[in-house]
């Protein structure tokens, strides 16, 4: 959430910043604002809503080649000019993504000093508690002022006598940061980074960046000299641009097929048999021979795969998994030890719960894995093991790739690991792999669906209520399904187990409620095909996904639209499924007349909790 951006070089400062921040729209933000080093000293502009907004207030005669600029997602304070960053006191002018938990605390003892906010915020108490601290030397007062915070933080910051620098400091909250001929450039997300370099460092936390026009440092609080570890872009400008396509969501879910053969293809060892292979990642076939128990810690969409991966592990290596939220998983003393290994999994590799959860579990000896989109982000660096999904970048808020990205990871890991463990033949992996291998092609054949999609959201769009049901696999995915649509189209829905119907949840059937059934898994079919008669006897308006094979099973006006997969073995039906539930998701947000990329309240990455 949030977006940071600072430039020092040799370029327009107030150019490159509102572009900067522009191409970190996706993250989510309802105000923005700019400080530049002028002759006349720091210019601070800020504005609520769009950065368009801010563009419109900064003057023209502005001239700079250093600042920094900011997208704010409210939690201290609410929608305000004068709650947006940056923020100043006395000599300092910084931005902030993160939470400071102990502000109220500090801001008694500031006040004390006489120092009163003029915001709500707990970033102009960081503010001030680094401007109490500094007598010219910018290190030795970041250094006493981060000892004090508590909770989470990335700043930017401009001390107004020290001209054409920003000195940079996080914990937890992500930065980035790269050097070309232009200048220097700092941001949240490589994305803003993307014009600039293909070469980036990751800041380690409790570690300082001084930017100059000419020059990055990086030291110790101590002022060591530290060499950053630099880590390359392998896409470029347009992977993260529309292409055409009106909305980055349906832009992504028309990359998943290539996404999948990216993050497929690297792994996948051709000889007699395909076998899955992870020499290239460094992750031992014994990682899972040592382990006992398995838990899968997320939160969200990659949640939702967890749920899937959690149904493939326990099925083909027999293993007992749990899958976890991780903003409960930290706080429930989970027993582990050094016999379990925990997966992580978050597209950015900065999500805030997911990385408490990855600390604790090493804290209590367990193994960690950790499956992410981003190279060098926090997770993947304190992680034992990570597996890398290729799924590019991906802007909508709403995951589609990432999703079906770390699907693939987890039957690749599900695959290789039967297979060390003697659960499965070579024989009888390679024929999973060539399922695997297939599936892109699968989706396509779906996306070429999209026309039918179209036509039934219409029918979607004044719903009130949604629900979904499935069985097995099919409930992982219809979890998926329920989220995606809620989150963009603000349409309630929730997604049951087919087979709890009579438990309770029958009752809100009524007429023309539309219900989403998956009936993809033969083993449950039957049972699935009476939950979908049981709701539409109380006139429900069913959408019902099958596969191709099953056609002959569907009887006359057992459902209101029947949507059909590729025939194929039923472990892989969700690929193929997830992309009409994506794409159901999509069209019905866009006739809602919503924004679908950036939904209300949301953001693409929660570096906080």
């Amino acid at each position: 959430m949030c977006g940071i951006i600072g430039f020092c070089g040799y370029l327009d400062a107030k150019d490159v910043l509102l572009k900067g921040l522009a191409e970190l729209e996706y993250r989510g933000y309802d105000s923005a604002g700019i400080a530049c080093f002028t002759k006349d000293g720091i210019k601070t502009i800020r504005a609520v809503g769009k950065v368009a907004n801010l563009a419109n207030r900064l003057p023209a005669e502005l001239e700079s080649g250093c600042g920094i600029g900011h997208t704010r997602w409210a939690t201290h304070g609410g929608v305000s000019e004068q709650n947006a960053h940056p923020h100043s006191c006395g000599k300092v002018t910084l931005i902030h993504n993160g939470i400071i938990e102990n502000y109220h605390e500090l801001a008694k003892e500031l006040e004390e000093t006489g120092r009163l906010p003029v915001s709500q915020t707990d970033t102009e108490i960081a503010a001030m508690l680094i401007d109490s601290f500094y007598e010219g030397d910018a290190l030795s007062a970041i250094k006493k002022a981060v000892s004090r915070l508590e909770g989470a933080y990335a700043f930017c910051i401009l001390f107004s006598d020290q001209k054409d620098a920003i000195y940079c400091i996080r914990k937890g909250s992500p930065l980035v940061a790269c050097q070309s001929e232009e200048g220097c450039v700092v941001a949240s997300d490589m994305v803003a980074l993307l014009r600039y370099s293909k070469e980036y460092f990751v800041l380690p936390e409790f570690q300082v960046a001084k930017l100059t026009k000419h020059s990055i440092t990086v030291t110790d609080l101590d002022g060591e000299p530290v060499a950053p570890v630099m880590l390359g872009i392998h896409w470029d400008m347009s992977a993260a641009q529309k292409n055409g396509f009106k909305h980055y969501m349906l832009k992504e879910i028309h990359e998943q097929p290539e996404a999948l053969r990216r993050t497929i293809a690297p792994r996948m060892k051709k000889g007699e048999f395909l076998l899955p292979d992870f020499t290239e990642d460094g992750i031992p076939d014994k990682l899972f021979l040592d382990a006992k128990r398995i838990v899968i810690a997320a939160c969200g969409t990659a949640m939702h795969a967890g749920l899937i991966g959690k149904i493939l592990m326990e099925r083909l290596l027999r293993l007992p998994v749990s899958v976890e939220i991780a903003s409960e998983f930290r706080y429930a003393d989970p027993i582990l030890d050094e016999h379990s290994l925990v997966i992580l999994v978050s597209q950015s590799g900065e999500t805030a719960d997911t990385l408490a959860a990855l600390r604790l579990a090493k804290e209590k000896g367990a193994k960690t894995l950790s499956v992410v989109n981003v190279k060098g982000s926090s997770i993947a660096r304190e992680s034992d093991y990570v597996l890398y999904t290729h799924a590019g970048p991906e802007i909508a808020v709403a995951s589609t790739k990432a999703y079906t990205a770390q699907l693939a990871a987890f039957y690749l890991l599900v695959l290789r690991f039967a297979y060390s463990m003697g659960k499965l033949s070579e024989q009888e992996v390679s024929s999973y792999m060539e399922e695997l291998a297939a599936v892109g092609g699968h989706m396509e054949q779906v996306l070429e669906q999209k026309d039918t999609i179209k036509e039934l959201s219409k029918r979607l769009t004044p719903s009130h209520d949604l629900f979904f049901i499935g069985r097995s696999l099919d409930y992982a995915l219809a979890a998926e399904g329920s989220i995606k649509l809620k989150e963009i189209s603000y349409i309630h829905s929730e997604a049951y187990a087919a087979g709890e119907l009579k438990h309770g949840t029958l009752s809100l059937i009524t007429g023309g409620v539309p219900v989403i059934a998956l009936a993809t898994q033969e083993d449950v079919f039957p049972k699935m095909i009476s939950n979908v008669k049981e709701v539409r006897a109380r006139g429900a308006m069913v959408v019902l996904i099958t596969k191709e094979d099953n056609n002959a099973a569907i009887e006359q006006g057992i459902c209101s639209e029947h949507l059909i997969i590729p025939a194929g073995n039923d472990m892989f039906a969700p690929f193929s499924a997830a992309v009409y539930l994506q794409l159901i998701a999509y069209y019905t947000s866009m006739y809602r007349g919503l924004d679908v990329d950036q939904p209300r309240n949301l953001a693409k990455s929660v570096t906080v909790e």
